[in-house]
């Protein structure tokens, strides 16, 4: 009986930590000129192992992109699918799910990878949506106007990626 208590116990604290991830996406491409461009574009998206499910909004050339729980999601590989398509990241925004995610001086690190928000106010806990503002996920005076303020401290392991609310 005591065994079984272990594992329920163990079981439910796994499944805690995994609600700590990002969610969806919304991520909009500029380039994109006809519908052809979209749909492949969708297809190199859909096939990264991180991504569940994908819907295009051709009037805004924006991709809803869901993603699998459970997984880690990896930036790099999504805007790498993008500019192989020749196109280019206009604006990334994602929910990350803050349940169990321990925020120190600003950063919390997801994947191997450091998030720094760069205008936190408030504790964060919960669904919140975030936009990256590195050079390549954002427009040139997005990212001049955040990482213009910003002095960055290098990551332990990974990337660091710089995030605002």
């Amino acid at each position: 009986m005591k065994t079984l208590k272990i594992y329920i116990l163990l079981f439910v604290a796994t499944v805690s930590v995994a609600k700590a991830q990002f969610t969806k996406a919304e991520l909009q491409v500029s380039g994109l000129t006809c519908s052809l461009c979209a749909n492949s574009t969708e297809k190199a998206i859909k096939a990264l192992p991180f991504v569940s499910e994908i819907k295009p909004d051709l009037i805004r050339n924006v991709f809803n992109i869901t993603f699998k729980e459970g997984v880690p999601v990896d930036f790099e590989q999504i805007t790498k699918k993008i500019k192989g398509a020749g196109f280019f990241v206009n604006y990334f925004k994602t929910t990350y799910n803050f349940a169990n995610t321990t925020v120190a001086e600003n950063a919390f690190t997801y994947g191997g990878n450091t998030y720094r928000i760069v205008n936190a106010d408030k504790p964060l806990n919960g669904e919140v949506l975030l936009t990256v503002v590195d050079k390549g996920f954002a427009p040139n005076s997005v990212s001049k106007k955040y990482l213009g303020k910003t002095v960055d401290t290098p990551a332990a392991s990974g990337k660091t990626y710089h995030v605002a609310i």
